[in-house]
């Protein structure tokens, strides 16, 4: 039986580490903001490529944002491409390498904002590869603006009022566009708030990969993650109040479920 530590004084000795729970595919340390769900949503992402054994095969276009710095910090192949513009260059990887796993990691702002008519016409396309949309509604690494998901009334550190549909219009929601579309395989939306949220949004991102592997189009999977800095809140309140806030408007779930591959 484990000796009971005393939490009312000073431990006697200093602490050991007794495991190491990081995924060998995170080689270093990321520099994000305390309560930041994006390493949350990284780690089950690598995790999934790990556990489908797909990783040699594995070929990752990052977009830009605080997630950007992930290329530093990922033993995967992987290439950073201009604002928006992840899956055209995805889909350029997969028609010459179309045995690869190809996937984007990608912000709101890069892909809703930056990058809309990219991700929709990949989709209407039914281009092999699977999209990751890490979505917060704020442009957290440029200052804490606004972005087209941002929903009524969230607070971003540059307008605490909250979105106004009268004055910056309503949010675009853009998995439930996507999955209406006749290329697209899979589309779900997940998001890392809790322990059972981050299991659910891992098991989606193994639906979309294993939705490409087995040639049914294109793949989408939205996680929802705290920005606790671009939202000017604490970083313990960021579950909460993405609970509050943006799970409202976007319900997590399947949006469109996988069926038989085109052509079978």
């Amino acid at each position: 039986m484990t000796d009971i530590v005393a939490t009312d004084r000073p431990p006697e000795g200093a602490a050991e580490k007794v495991a190491d729970f990081r995924p060998s595919l995170i080689v270093g340390e990321h520099s994000l903001c305390p309560g930041c769900g994006e390493p949350v949503a990284l780690r089950i992402l690598l995790e999934t490529l790990q556990e489908l054994e797909i990783v040699q095969r594995s070929i990752g276009v990052v977009g830009h944002g605080c997630y950007g710095s992930f290329v530093r910090i990922m033993d995967v192949d992987v290439l950073q491409c201009l604002h928006g513009r992840a899956p055209a260059c995805a889909t350029g990887i997969k028609r010459v390498r179309p045995d690869a796993a190809v996937f984007t990691l990608q912000g709101d702002g890069d892909m809703v904002n930056e990058g809309l008519a990219e991700v929709i016409h990949a989709a209407a396309r039914g281009e092999n590869i699977t999209c990751i949309l890490l979505n917060n509604g704020v442009f957290g690494d440029t200052g804490g603006q606004q972005t087209a998901t941002t929903v009524l009334g969230q607070r971003t550190k540059t307008s605490l009022e909250g979105r106004d549909p009268a004055h910056h219009g309503y949010p675009i929601r853009i998995a439930d566009i996507v999955s209406g579309l006749e290329g697209v395989g899979y589309v779900a939306r997940g998001t890392v708030g809790t322990p059972r949220d981050v299991a659910r949004a891992k098991r989606m991102i193994r639906e979309a990969l294993e939705s490409q592997l087995a040639g049914e189009g294109f793949s989408l999977v939205e996680i929802l993650t705290m920005c606790p800095t671009g939202w000017f809140v604490g970083a313990p309140q960021g579950p909460d109040y993405m609970e509050q806030s943006m799970a409202r408007e976007y319900a997590p779930g399947e949006l469109r479920a996988r069926s038989a591959p085109r052509g079978a």
